[in-house]
């Protein structure tokens, strides 16, 4: 089998770059390891950047994201027992941020390839990568007992921190930064309204709290806990109980709780891989980079980086000449600029926002009084809102 593009991970990165590259004319095909259902079954956030929403709509699949998600217009940070409001509309010139989960935005873009009758291949084992540092690309794989090959142009890794797409790469090539943070979050996903129309971040002397949702009456929160905590020891009531005490008094009295659907518990960790390009190997979302949940960016930077990588490739496909190469030339430089200043706010907000052990009181009130400068510094307040709803895609 012959494509132009051969995308390694059906999750939402490797078919929003289907999608787009299909919309420009490009052939590609899209292998996955694990089953549609079981990418389905992955919970996931979904606080979507205007970038993301604007290059799920250049993709065609916008239409259910606008009837369905949650348009914010700001969000709470909590502190000191009481709640204080960011304004991103106002403070960022009319922008805001979409609320619609990433397991919705990766079943739009799986329809719209279906409909299509575009070739995703589930369930594809013991994928390879083979002559990415040539103009004769190779991806080897094996399904339901068959050997299978694919030659193409070029690669496209999308298929997350644990996939063969960066471990194809020799180590010399590559180097990696990372930073391991002291705690995780357990999160819960309940059918009940939420306890905000908006997101409220919590920073409490007990540890951060985050009250957000997917919909008008399902909410997931999440609690700061300890690295090595088990959900086992988490009774729906202790967690309730629990997120009560990190939130201001009208909020933990208002708060509707119910069985949870899901429980789990995240660790967190800033993870960089540079560059992001090898031969004719591209690597973007999970493949290149990890930023902690907090401030939501680990989803629109997997978006950002196949959004370059669907321009570049139409660039190359559409002109003729040594310019047409720019955008792939270009494509790791862009991209890295705009991860590292997503990883600096993602560090700066979790710094913010957790309990570190070893901080202390003092800490804890040198977090208070940033928070305290962030409420009544509109500098402040503008900065934070500006990198919450993203920064805009660069030029080569």
């Amino acid at each position: 089998m012959r494509v132009q593009v051969a995308i390694v991970g059906g999750g939402p990165a490797g078919h929003l770059l289907g999608q787009l590259l299909y919309k420009a004319g490009i052939e590609a095909i899209v292998l996955e390891q694990r089953s549609q259902d079981y990418v389905l079954g992955r919970i996931r956030a979904g606080v979507l950047e205007q970038v993301t929403t604007d290059l799920l709509d250049q993709a065609g699949v916008g239409e259910r994201l606008h009837s369905e998600g949650l348009v914010h217009n700001g969000f709470a940070l909590g502190f000191g027992g009481a709640s204080h409001r960011i304004d991103l509309q106002t403070l960022s010139g009319g922008k805001h941020v979409m609320v619609y989960g990433q397991t919705e935005v990766t079943r739009d873009l799986m329809a719209a390839r279906a409909a299509e009758g575009l070739q995703t291949i589930y369930e594809a084992h013991n994928v390879s990568l083979h002559d990415f540092d040539s103009e004769r690309p190779r991806v080897r794989y094996e399904k339901d007992g068959q050997s299978h090959e694919i030659q193409c142009d070029f690669i496209a890794g999308c298929d997350g921190y644990h996939g063969v797409s960066r471990a194809s790469v020799p180590a010399g090539a590559l180097q990696t930064y990372e930073r391991v943070y002291p705690f995780g979050w357990l999160g819960v996903l309940s059918d009940t309204p939420p306890v905000s129309d908006e997101l409220i971040y919590a920073n409490h002397a007990r540890g951060f709290a985050l009250c957000s949702m997917r919909s008008h009456t399902r909410s997931r929160y999440y609690v700061q806990c300890a690295l090595d905590d088990k959900v086992e020891h988490w009774s729906d009531d202790a967690f309730w109980d629990e997120l009560r005490r990190r939130l201001a008094p009208e909020l933990a009295e208002r708060l509707v709780t119910g069985p949870s659907i899901e429980k789990s518990i995240a660790p967190l960790r800033s993870f960089v891989a540079e560059p992001m390009r090898f031969g004719r190997l591209f690597l973007a979302g999970d493949a290149a980079h990890i930023v902690p949940p907090t401030g939501a960016k680990g989803l629109n930077l997997a978006a950002s980086d196949v959004g370059y990588l669907a321009r570049a490739l139409t660039e190359f496909y559409a002109g003729s000449g040594p310019g047409r190469s720019a955008g792939i030339d270009h494509y790791s430089a862009t991209c890295l600029r705009r991860v590292w200043k997503a990883v600096r706010f993602s560090w700066w907000f979790t710094s913010l926002m957790h309990k570190f052990p070893e901080t202390g009181g003092f800490g804890q009130k040198v977090q208070e009084a940033e928070l305290d400068y962030l409420i009544h510094s509109q500098a402040a307040a503008t900065s934070l809102a500006e990198n919450y709803v993203g920064l805009p895609l660069e030029s080569w």
